[in-house]
C-alpha cells in the first residue's frame, strides 16, 4: 500500500510526544516506592484528574477508529454506545456502587468479589478479566499499528513491535501513576488533534444539514442519520435491531457491565484521594463522554457522505478483499490536515491508542498480581516482590496482547470484536455484582455457578452462531443478521441466565451472616456520606444535571 508520508515537521512533533511520554514514565519512577503507588496511584488524586484518566482509558482504539469505522457501517445509532450505553451506567456507578468498592479499601474488583462472596468466584472472574483484557489490549496494539501501517507504510510487524515497545517501558517503570498522567495529556491531544477533522468536512460538504441530506438520498429505505425513530423497525435502521435489544442489551447489560465492573476504568477511581472524588470521577466523565460523538460520529457521517459522492476520491482502505472500516479516521486525517498539522493527528491518534493500552496493561497487572498470584501461587508474597511482578507482568501482558493484535486485525471492525468479548465476561459479572451488592442473601456458591453459567452461555452462543450451528435469529429473535444486533441480544440472555441460576443456587445454598457483609451490601450498611455536603456538591445532584442533558441529547438527535 501507498503511505500517506508525513514531512519533518510531522516527524519532531510525534518524536516529541514519544519522548515526553517515555520521559514522564522515568520521572514518575522515583516516586513509584511501594505497590499501592505502582497499582492504585498512592490515592492521591482529585475527581478532576481521575475523572479526566476515567474517561481517557476508554478513548482508546474502539472509541476512535473503532466507532468512527462503525458509524460507516452502521450510521448515527452507533451514538448509543456513548449515550444510554454509558452514561446511566457512569451515574449508577458514582452514586450506588462506588461507596462499596472504595470504602473496603479493595485494590481491583475481584477483590470485593473475594470480600462479599469467597476466593473461587475471585479467582473465575480473575482469570476471565485477564483473558479479556489481553484480548482488548491487542485492539489497541492493532489500531496504532493500522495508523504507522497507513501513514508511514511500516511492516504491519514492525508497526506492532514499536507500539507494544513504547508502551511497556513506561507502564513498566511507575505503573498506574504514569499511565494516569499520560491518559490526561492524551485527553487533551485527542480533542485538539482531531477536533479539526470534524469541522473540515463540514467546510467541505457545506454543512450539516447537507451531510444528513447526502446520507438520506443514498439509502432512503435504511436511516442512517437517526436515534430512535426507526428502531421500532429493524429493517429501517442501519443496525438492524429493535428499540428493545438496544435498552436491555445495550443500555442495561453491556453498558453496567462495563462501567461498573470493568476494572480497567473503575481503577482510575480507586486512585482517587477520598470516597467524594472517587464517586465524582465517573460522573464528571459522563459530561466529556456525551460530547465525544461530536468528534467521532460525525467523522463517521462525512465519511460516508464523502464515499458516495465518486467525485471525492475518498475509498476506505480494503484489506484481503474486505473493507477495513478502521481505516476511515486516517484517511480523514490525511485529507484534511496540512504538512505539519498532521502531524498532530497522527499524535492523537497514537495517543488515543497508548491511553488505552496503557490502561489495559495497568489493569491487568493489577489483576493478575492481586486477584491470581498472590490469591493463588504465592499467598505469602511481600509487597517488594508484587511490585517485582507487577512490573514482570507488564511486559508479559504486553507481549500476550501482540499475539491477539493479529487475531484482532482479521476482523472487518474492531467493534464488533470488542463488543463479542464484553458479553461473555462483563455480561454476566453485572448480573453477580447487582445481586451481591444489593441483595444480602445471595450466596457464594449461588454467585460462582451463575457466573460460570452465564459466561459460558454467552461463548456457546457466540460459537454456535460463528460456526453455523444454528441461526443468529434465534438470539435475536428477528430475520435479519446483524453482528451488532446479535451481540447486543446475547449479552441479555447471558446477564439473565446468571441472573437466574445465581437466584436458584443460593436459594439452596449456605448463605453468609449478615453481620459478615455490612459495607458490602446496600440496606446493611450506613449510608450518611453526603449529610455534610451542601445540595450542590453532592454527587447524586451532579448525576442528575447529566442525566437531564442525556434526555436532551437523545430528544434533539431522535
Amino acid at each position: 500500500m501507498q503511505a500517506i508520508g508525513l514531512n519533518v515537521v510531522d516527524w519532531i512533533i510525534i518524536l516529541i510526544y514519544f519522548g515526553f511520554v517515555l520521559g514522564i514514565g522515568f520521572y514518575l519512577r522515583k516516586f513509584t516506592k511501594s505497590e499501592e503507588d505502582f497499582f492504585l496511584a498512592g490515592r492521591k488524586n482529585s475527581s478532576w484528574v481521575a475523572g479526566l484518566a476515567f474517561l481517557s482509558a476508554n478513548l482508546g482504539a474502539l472509541e476512535l477508529l473503532g466507532m468512527t469505522g462503525n458509524t460507516f457501517k452502521y450510521g448515527m445509532y452507533v451514538a448509543h454506545f456513548y449515550w444510554i450505553g454509558a452514561i446511566p451506567a457512569m451515574l449508577f456507578l458514582g452514586v450506588y456502587m462506588m461507596p462499596f468498592y472504595y470504602s473496603s479499601k479493595i485494590k481491583s474488583v475481584p477483590g470485593y468479589l473475594k470480600l462479599r462472596f469467597d476466593e473461587k468466584t475471585r479467582v473465575l472472574n480473575g482469570v476471565a478479566f485477564a483473558i479479556m483484557t489481553l484480548l482488548v489490549s491487542g485492539i489497541n496494539l492493532y489500531a496504532m499499528a493500522l495508523v504507522l501501517h497507513t501513514f508511514l507504510g511500516w511492516n504491519w510487524d514492525v508497526s506492532m513491535w514499536a507500539s507494544a515497545i513504547t508502551v511497556a517501558v513506561y507502564v513498566t517503570m511507575s505503573g498506574l501513576m504514569s499511565a494516569i498522567f499520560t491518559e490526561i495529556i492524551q485527553f487533551f491531544l485527542i480533542w485538539f488533534g482531531l477536533f479539526l477533522v470534524s469541522a473540515m468536512g463540514i467546510l467541505e460538504i457545506g454543512s450539516m444539514k447537507e451531510i444528513v441530506a447526502r446520507i438520506n438520498q443514498y439509502s432512503s429505505q435504511v436511516s442512517f442519520t437517526t436515534l430512535w425513530s426507526t428502531s421500532s423497525n429493524p429493517m429501517q435502521n442501519g443496525m438492524f435491531i429493535h428499540w428493545a435489544g438496544i435498552v436491555l442489551g445495550l443500555g442495561f447489560v453491556l453498558s453496567f457491565g462495563y462501567w461498573t465492573t470493568d476494572f480497567l476504568v473503575v481503577q482510575r477511581a480507586f486512585s482517587a484521594k477520598d470516597l467524594r472524588s472517587a464517586r465524582m470521577t465517573p460522573i464528571l466523565a459522563s459530561f466529556f463522554k456525551m460530547a465525544v460523538p461530536f468528534l467521532v460520529i460525525l467523522a463517521g457521517l462525512i465519511a460516508i457522505a464523502l464515499s458516495i459522492d465518486p467525485k471525492s476520491g475518498f475509498k476506505l482502505l480494503s484489506d484481503g478483499g474486505q473493507m477495513n472500516y478502521d481505516s476511515a479516521l486516517p484517511l480523514l486525517i490525511a485529507r484534511y490536515y496540512p504538512p505539519g498539522l498532521v502531524g498532530l493527528g497522527v499524535t492523537a491518534l497514537l495517543a488515543g491508542f497508548m491511553a488505552g493500552q496503557a490502561g489495559n496493561i495497568s489493569a491487568f497487572n493489577t489483576v493478575w498480581t492481586y486477584d491470581i498470584y498472590k490469591s493463588v501461587l504465592n499467598k505469602k508474597a511481600s509487597d517488594t516482590h508484587l511490585l517485582w511482578m507487577g512490573r514482570a507482568s507488564t511486559i508479559v501482558g504486553v507481549v500476550i496482547s501482540l499475539g491477539t493484535a493479529y487475531w484482532a486485525k482479521s476482523f472487518p471492525s474492531i467493534m464488533d470484536y470488542m463488543q463479542a468479548i464484553f458479553s461473555w465476561v462483563n455480561a454476566p459479572l453485572f448480573a453477580t455484582m447487582l445481586l451481591g451488592m444489593f441483595v444480602w442473601w445471595i450466596t457464594p456458591n449461588g454467585a460462582f455457578w451463575g457466573l460460570v453459567a452465564g459466561m459460558s452461555s454467552s461463548f456457546f452462543m457466540w460459537m454456535g452462531v460463528k460456526f453455523h450451528w444454528f441461526s443468529e435469529s434465534i438470539i435475536t429473535m428477528t430475520r435479519v443478521e446483524s453482528d451488532m444486533a446479535a451481540n447486543f441480544w446475547r449479552a441479555w440472555w447471558a446477564w439473565l441466565i446468571c441472573f437466574l441460576v445465581t437466584i436458584v443456587i443460593s436459594l439452596f445454598t449456605t448463605r453468609r451472616p449478615k453481620e459478615e457483609l455490612v459495607g458490602l451490601v446496600k440496606g446493611l450498611t450506613d449510608e450518611k456520606h453526603d449529610a455534610h455536603l451542601p445540595l450542590i456538591k453532592r454527587p447524586a445532584f451532579v448525576a442528575v444535571i447529566s442525566l437531564i442533558v442525556l434526555v436532551i441529547l437523545n430528544f434533539l438527535f431522535w
